[in-house]
């Protein structure tokens, strides 16, 4: 395997410098995703601007987390599965829903269980959604607009799930404690 570097704020393309001092102010620690994706200051860049981007969809944060999560193990990232893990907590998705997730079944809360299930139904469809399920999504009370919002969240964890794969990201000491096994393997 390709070695990838785990970079410091330091050892960083100039950059991406800054950005990764963000990151680290803000977290109080550097994801180690943010220290692989350094290498590359342009897709650390549209990472963190996609990122910003999803944050102010129409979908709650709930919502945005649970399809970042559902994303995360159907495309088997265990890192983005920790890290989401962490965020649907922070989001205060019901800790049973979290766990269905992350044992790549869907929620039982309805709305929660929409987003999920249209969510990983876009990865596995590569995007050719089949209209039954538009149309469930939509008959879960969702408008045409979330439904579009979702294809960034893929977008999203495409830029992180590839990466952590092709780089071999390790989990950080704190996400440790969220740490995922697929269960397909």
């Amino acid at each position: 395997m390709t070695e990838f570097t785990l970079h410091s704020v330091e050892s960083a393309p100039q950059d991406a410098q800054a950005r990764l001092e963000g990151v680290q102010e803000k977290m109080g620690f550097l994801p180690n995703l943010f220290a692989k994706m350094a290498e590359a200051p342009a897709l650390l860049e549209a990472y963190q601007t996609l990122d910003s981007i999803y944050s102010r969809t129409s979908l709650t944060p709930a919502q945005q987390q649970v399809a970042l999560l559902a994303i995360s193990s159907v495309n088997g990232c265990s890192f983005c599965v920790a890290a989401h893990t962490g965020g649907a907590k922070a989001a205060k998705v019901p800790e049973g829903d979290i766990e269905k997730l992350r044992e790549l079944k869907n929620p039982d809360d309805p709305k929660l269980n929409a987003v999920a299930r249209f969510a990983k139904h876009l990865v596995e469809a590569r995007g050719w959604a089949d209209d039954a399920e538009v149309q469930a999504f939509l008959g879960a009370g969702f408008e045409k607009q979330q439904l579009l919002e979702l294809i960034i969240a893929v977008s999203l964890k495409t830029l992180s799930n590839y990466t952590n794969h092709i780089a071999g990201t390790p989990l950080n000491d704190e996400l440790k404690s969220l740490e995922w096994q697929d269960p397909r393997k």
